[in-house]
């Protein structure tokens, strides 16, 4: 899949950690931008960049304990199965982590966490329905920045296994 990266430099918007590491490593990926005021659910921000939910991920980070931290790209339609997270990350229970310590665990806020650039690289995990997708949308690492790209190539960059790890709302 080919894909043209975007010239930040004619919209004058600084290139966060993800969209650096993404032009170190060579890996092909295109920036999608949307207007917003603050944090917007997953959904909105599908169709603000015209894209199915489907191919729109959220990253999430959960801990099992102090030093224990692990990261889950999801889609935004579906919520994390946290017996399944902790079985997958080998663990007995998964919590979210608590929204005061996202920035200084990743460098990231709500709404703008992308799984590439973190402070560290957690464990990570896609959720399985991404493998069959010959793109996904993830967060570009601010609010308003997203960024597509082929899945195998973000779990490839992040060392991140697929796995079962969503229930979605009916």
């Amino acid at each position: 899949m080919k894909m043209k990266v975007m010239e930040l430099t004619k919209k004058k918007m600084a290139k966060t950690n993800a969209i650096r590491q993404l032009e170190q490593k060579k890996v092909a990926f295109q920036v999608l931008t949307y207007e917003s005021e603050g944090v917007i659910d997953g959904v909105s921000v599908a169709k603000k960049i015209g894209h199915p939910a489907n191919h729109v991920f959220k990253t999430l980070v959960t801990t099992a304990g102090p030093g224990k931290m692990f990261v889950f790209i999801i889609p935004v339609e579906a919520e994390l199965d946290l017996k399944a997270a902790a079985k997958v990350a080998g663990e007995k229970k998964v919590d979210m982590l608590p929204l005061k310590d996202l920035l200084a665990t990743t460098g990231y806020v709500r709404g703008g966490c992308s799984p590439i650039g973190m402070k560290k690289l957690f464990p990570t995990f896609i959720d399985e329905s991404a493998e069959q997708l010959d793109y996904i949308i993830v967060s570009g690492g601010k609010i308003g920045l997203q960024i597509q790209l082929d899945p195998k190539e973000l779990a490839e960059m992040v060392c991140a296994k697929f796995a079962p790890v969503t229930k979605f709302n009916t």
